[in-house]
């Protein structure tokens, strides 16, 4: 049984010329993939790849914190090197959630340009009724 969203989109795609068409299938649902792809792309793609490299610095430190927890020999230095790894992971948490708010970001412009595009061709199927 189909629904009405596969209903709505053959009926818009039959509608569209074959360029508009193009451009419809474009904005269909990526995979997980493609979606953390294109966050690095785009003009904020440079600000991405340095969160990323930052990211993979962040996580190299706590490693390194974890590892001189595990060698530490009293109670102040074990606190200290904790508080360090718990400060990175939480920085390396925060980029994950700045990359994962873009790719949401990009699938939202997505959903709006098709929505866009529905109205467009709406509003000209009632303009040639006229």
């Amino acid at each position: 049984m189909k629904n009405s969203n596969d209903e709505i989109d053959e009926l818009i795609k039959s509608a569209l010329s074959q360029e508009e068409a193009a451009y419809y299938n474009e904005l269909d649902e990526q995979s997980l993939l493609d979606n953390a792809l294109s966050v690095y792309r785009g003009k904020l793609g440079w600000l991405a790849v340095l969160t990323a490299v930052i990211m993979v610095i962040v996580f190299g430190l706590a490693i390194y914190c974890l590892i001189q927890f595990l060698e530490a020999d009293n109670t102040k230095d074990m606190i200290l090197w904790a508080a360090g790894m718990f400060g990175a992971m939480m920085s390396s948490s925060m980029l994950k959630l700045f990359h994962w708010m873009q790719m949401d970001k990009n699938a939202i412009l997505r959903e709006l340009k098709r929505v866009e595009l529905q109205v467009g061709v709406l509003s000209a199927k009632l303009a040639e009724q006229k």
